[in-house]
């Protein structure tokens, strides 16, 4: 099958997946054992864009939200695409083929491919075509962890990641194998969207991972002959969920042909129109992240830092 292809040359450079999966015990003792991660030791933040709705348009929003922090904000940026059943980063960042390896150390990393100014690193760069990744759960957590840490990220601010959408094992093994610095969640006003944005917000919570606020995503339509704006998906139930858990609304962004057609095209706004005004939306979005992250770091201990095994 072609889906062996992305393992098996995974495994020439040491991967190693779970063909089944692990009794209760054998998952205790997994857990408890030290974790390499040595692709991280230079990483200072680790944000997950995320939302348990899919169809909220959370990767375009991580990708513009990456490029203005590298681009606008001048940061050292990285983008991880933890969607391992469904990448779409490589066609947004218009990045494609397998990593280059750097063998120099004791353990073989890959090296992030970059565009922007920003590192990413995508399950997708090892598919070919529209092969799907029929993979259980411990195969595509196993394949997360090696794309999270070996990978040489070398010195970064910043880690976006990408977060598929759900409640499931990528979330919760992101969240309970490194110290997330927080998560931003993004949502459309839609009742039916916030149902699910509140229970990815809860299970954030209760991994006690900060959240630092809530992107609202087509926000609204401007007409672009008569001027009308129309909130097609309503309008303040963002807003009521950012104060129900006492956190803020990092930003606001249209519903916009221009984000869906760059996007296709492998150009985010924030990098072809860098003045325009749906790149400033993603650029504020940006900012208030980073403001909530030293807003974080001055009020709480230092988060636990990564270590190199």
């Amino acid at each position: 099958m072609r889906w062996r292809r992305a393992a098996d040359w995974l495994a020439d450079v040491g991967w190693r997946f779970a063909a089944t999966a692990t009794s209760g015990a054998a998952r205790q003792q997994q857990q408890n054992q030290p974790q390499k991660k040595l692709g991280l030791k230079e990483v200072q933040h680790i944000v997950a864009i995320t939302s348990a709705k899919g169809g909220v348009g959370k990767s375009t929003t991580a990708v513009n939200v990456a490029v203005a922090m590298a681009t606008r904000l001048g940061l050292r940026v990285g983008l991880l695409d933890a969607d391992i059943h469904g990448p779409s980063v490589p066609t947004l960042m218009n990045l494609r083929g397998k990593p280059e390896l750097d063998k120099t150390g004791s353990q073989a990393l890959m090296l992030p491919k970059e565009n922007y100014r920003v590192k990413t690193m995508s399950f997708g760069f090892f598919l070919e075509g529209d092969e799907p990744v029929v993979w259980r759960g411990p195969m595509v957590n196993n394949a997360f962890d090696k794309m999270l840490f070996g990978t040489e990220w070398g010195r970064l601010d910043v880690l976006v990641v990408d977060m598929p959408p759900g409640t499931g094992d990528a979330q919760i093994n992101l969240g309970q194998r490194i110290p997330l610095s927080g998560a931003a969640l993004v949502s459309t006003p839609q009742d039916v969207a916030l149902i699910d944005v509140r229970r990815g917000a809860q299970m954030f919570l209760k991994m006690r991972v900060p959240l630092l606020g809530i992107i609202e995503n087509m926000s609204s339509h401007t007409c672009s002959r008569c001027g009308h704006v129309e909130h097609i998906f309503g309008a303040g139930g963002v807003e009521r969920a950012a104060r129900d858990y006492g956190v803020e609304v990092l930003g606001e962004v249209p519903l916009h042909v221009d984000i869906q057609s760059k996007s296709d095209a492998g150009t985010p706004v924030v990098a072809s129109d860098p003045r325009g005004a749906l790149a400033a939306s993603y650029t504020h979005i940006a900012e208030r992240i980073i403001a909530r992250l030293q807003q974080l770091g001055a009020s709480q201990p230092a988060a636990p830092k990564i270590s190199v095994e």
